[in-house]
């Protein structure tokens, strides 16, 4: 009986302290909601673009309601909401106005900054723009002296190539000077950074041109071969016009002109004929299985080197080269200065003053072919050949000299050969 009696004090004591507990808490949460709404409401007055939206926390859950200009501003609202300590979730019931004049405020605002950025930019801006001018300005000036880029270069070509690399140089150099003016030289890695990537791109895009270039460049600095002289170049022979950036220029020995693109060029085996004054023509003779080889060898030997066209050094010379059905083959050579007779010309002349020496001499020069002669015909005449030595100037070659020479008179503006400059 005693227990019940202090069972039922204890519990008539207990139940107010309880009430009190849950009364505290209760007042707890409250403040917790109400210092969230405020600090909600802060937030948002101090962005300024959320004057009609209303907030409301109940046990943590914000409520937030009415209208913003953009769906963007809306959309920020809940990653502000749930930023804010003890916040549980956010029920956002925001929607985007139809107020033609709230939705432009916010463009206009922007507008009017932009122009109050440019009223104080623009004083600096224009001082940039006014070094980046004068340095500019210098380079071009530099660049457009004849002294020393022509007494530096190999030739015009080269000497402009200098002259463009110099603007450039002085052009990046304006604008590294202006970005620093403005404060903005981190944007310089990103134009250079672009125009490297540009850069690349192009140069696999225009490879057969930048390679043309660079042969270009580097044939005008070793000039293997200077105007007028007679070279063959992938097959090619003829005179030397000229060299021009693009391509080198032939005038081939029946009167055409033949371009060849300088990669080409550079690239291809070269034969200068004019490189020496003193060059070889060579020929063959067959005489009879029966002649004195030794005798006919000195006889052909010494006409040739008789003649008044050829060279004592390097001296004439003859070898037997082969044994044929028909007879003997000998190999004849002989040198001749070629600025002052043809090659052609006293090659053939000499085959004709070796013909006549072996004839004079009886030696006979076997003839594959089989004539038939009819006994009632008379025998033909035939009419005596001279001996004398014909001339062989170069009379065709300085015709060719004086074409091309009219040729570069025409047009010398862009010739890269120099006959003062170093060659190969």
């Amino acid at each position: 009986m005693r227990f019940l009696i202090c069972l039922v004090l204890a519990l008539t004591f207990a139940a107010p302290a309880t009430a009190q507990s849950t009364a505290g808490l209760t007042a707890e949460y409250a403040q917790q909601d109400a210092d969230i709404a405020v600090r909600m409401r802060e937030i948002l007055t101090e962005l300024g673009n959320y004057d009609d939206v209303t907030v409301q926390v109940n046990d943590g859950v914000v409520t937030l309601r009415g209208t913003a200009t953009s769906v963007a501003e809306v959309g920020a609202l809940e990653p502000l909401a749930t930023g804010i300590a003890g916040v549980v979730a956010v029920k956002n019931q925001v929607t985007e106005t139809a107020d033609i004049g709230r939705r432009l405020d916010p463009a206009i605002e922007r507008f009017r900054s932009r122009i109050d950025q440019f009223i104080v930019f623009f004083p600096l801006a224009l001082i940039a723009a006014i070094v980046f001018s004068i340095v500019v300005f210098i380079g071009f000036a530099i660049a457009r002296m004849r002294q020393p880029w022509e007494r530096l270069a190999p030739n015009l070509f080269i000497a402009e190539l200098f002259r463009q690399l110099l603007r450039i140089a002085f052009v990046i150099f304006g604008i590294v000077i202006a970005l620093d003016i403005v404060n903005a030289t981190a944007l310089l890695s990103t134009i250079l950074g672009a125009a490297g990537i540009i850069g690349l791109a192009l140069g696999f895009a225009v490879r057969d041109t930048v390679e043309n270039f660079i042969a270009s460049v580097m044939l005008s600095i070793r000039q293997p071969f200077r105007p007028n002289d007679t070279v063959e170049i992938n097959g090619d022979q003829g005179k030397v016009i000229r060299l021009t950036s693009r391509a080198t220029i032939l005038l081939s020995f029946d009167g055409n002109h033949i371009r060849i693109p300088n990669a080409t060029v550079f690239k291809s085996r070269i034969i200068n004929f004019s490189q020496n004054a003193e060059r070889r023509f060579k020929f063959s003779v067959m005489v009879d299985r029966d002649a004195d080889l030794g005798a006919t060898r000195s006889l052909v030997a010494d006409t040739v080197q008789a003649l008044p066209f050829t060279l004592s050094e390097p001296a004439a010379d003859t070898w037997i080269e082969a044994l044929h059905s028909a007879g003997v083959e000998l190999i004849v050579t002989g040198w001749v200065d070629q600025n002052e007779s043809s090659l052609v010309r006293a090659k053939g002349e000499a085959l004709r003053q070796v013909k006549l020496a072996l004839n004079a001499a009886g030696i006979a020069i076997p003839d594959a072919t089989q004539a038939i002669q009819m006994i009632s015909d008379p025998a033909p005449h035939s009419a005596k050949e001279s001996t004398s030595v014909q001339t062989v100037a170069a009379v065709s070659d300085a015709a060719l000299t004086r074409i091309v020479d009219a040729e570069r008179d025409l047009d010398s503006s862009e010739d890269l050969l120099r006959p003062e400059g170093l060659k190969e």
